[in-house]
């Protein structure tokens, strides 16, 4: 079984802009359109069971028109994060109508402008911890320069620290490009990775000394589709040769769990 924990697609009428708005920004090109009926074809074609679409609010009031689309996908292999944004003034009653409909949030503190680590934001975190949901941060720099970095390991460490019942999840191995932070902030502690935005980012040798240092039980299998194809990362795994139960672990148990499947 294979679970794509970090995946992205927008709806057909304005997947064309999406598109184009994330090549030019990240200076990629994308692995195919990013829409669910694209991302579906992709998990055909590389035998993934599951993906987890991961929304992003960049604007407050984005949050309900985004979470709609959401809620009417009817795939049972899709999932998905639901999208909320820091300065959305109804996230509390937004957060009530996502718990019966989806295992967690996604949260963007580059795009969203905020501290991952900033006491105004922790009242929403006390919220998500309190109802049981996932919390997923993009972490670390971006794949475009950006001059402040918002989600730093160590920001995420403080994080961690003061809300230890939240099921968190650091996406791109804990800190896109911030691999030494992460050794020193996060690894081996109770706070999850997702693999998108890791292979191939670093050599070989040294992704495999990372996954083989973090918590067997706390690595999840994502991809960042369609800014990676699927099999990239899956043939990625394959390659550097890690122990069968930690790529088990990788690949579905530990999303098993953590999404409660």
């Amino acid at each position: 079984m294979i679970i794509d924990i970090h995946t992205h697609a927008w709806p057909d009428k304005v997947s064309l802009k999406a598109r184009e708005h994330l090549e030019e920004h990240y200076t990629v090109k994308l692995c195919g359109d990013p829409t669910v009926k694209t991302l579906l074809s992709f998990m055909d074609r590389n035998s993934v069971d599951l993906s987890v679409i991961c929304a992003v609010a960049t604007r407050p009031e984005q949050v309900v028109s985004i979470n709609n689309w959401l809620f009417s996908l009817k795939e049972p292999r899709i999932k998905f994060f639901c999208a909320l944004h820091p300065e959305y003034s109804g996230w509390k009653k937004e957060l009530k109508r996502i718990q019966d409909k989806s295992p967690g949030i996604k949260l963007q503190p580059s795009f969203q402008e905020f501290f991952v680590d900033d006491e105004k934001v922790f009242p929403l975190y006390e919220e998500i911890e309190k109802l049981g949901l996932c919390l997923l941060f993009h972490s670390g720099e971006e794949l475009s320069p950006e001059l402040v970095i918002r989600a730093t390991p160590e920001r995420l460490w403080n994080v961690r620290k003061r809300f230890p019942g939240l099921k968190m999840i650091a996406a791109h191995f804990g800190g896109f490009r911030q691999w030494e932070e992460v050794n020193k902030f996060l690894l081996g502690k109770d706070i999850y990775f997702d693999t998108s935005a890791f292979f191939g980012y670093l050599p070989d040798n040294q992704a495999r000394e990372l996954l083989l240092s973090h918590r067997p039980d706390r690595i999840l299998f994502g991809t960042d589709f369609p800014i990676r194809d699927q099999k990239t990362d899956l043939d990625y795994l394959d390659k550097i040769g890690i122990p069968g139960e930690l790529k088990e672990n990788i690949l579905y148990k530990n999303a098993q769990r953590l999404l409660g499947l």
